[in-house]
């Protein structure tokens, strides 16, 4: 589930043609930790998963693979 999240991010991120550290500040953390999702298949908390979700325009389930 994880590993298509941080696929997932890593597109929506570069569609927007943003850097990790630019999504970062826009949601309010550092640039490691999007780092952290991307390479290291690291997993956000609910509320950083609401701000990206709200951010993307797409559901948590989006972002998670877990679409129907």
């Amino acid at each position: 589930m994880f590993l298509h999240f941080a696929n997932m991010i890593k597109e929506l991120r570069e569609e927007k043609g943003l850097t990790q550290r630019q999504l970062a500040e826009i949601i309010g953390l550092t640039s490691n930790a999007v780092y952290e999702w991307e390479k290291r298949g690291k997993q956000p908390n609910f509320e950083t998963l609401c701000k990206l979700a709200d951010f993307f325009n797409v559901s948590i389930d989006y972002l998670l693979g877990r679409e129907l």
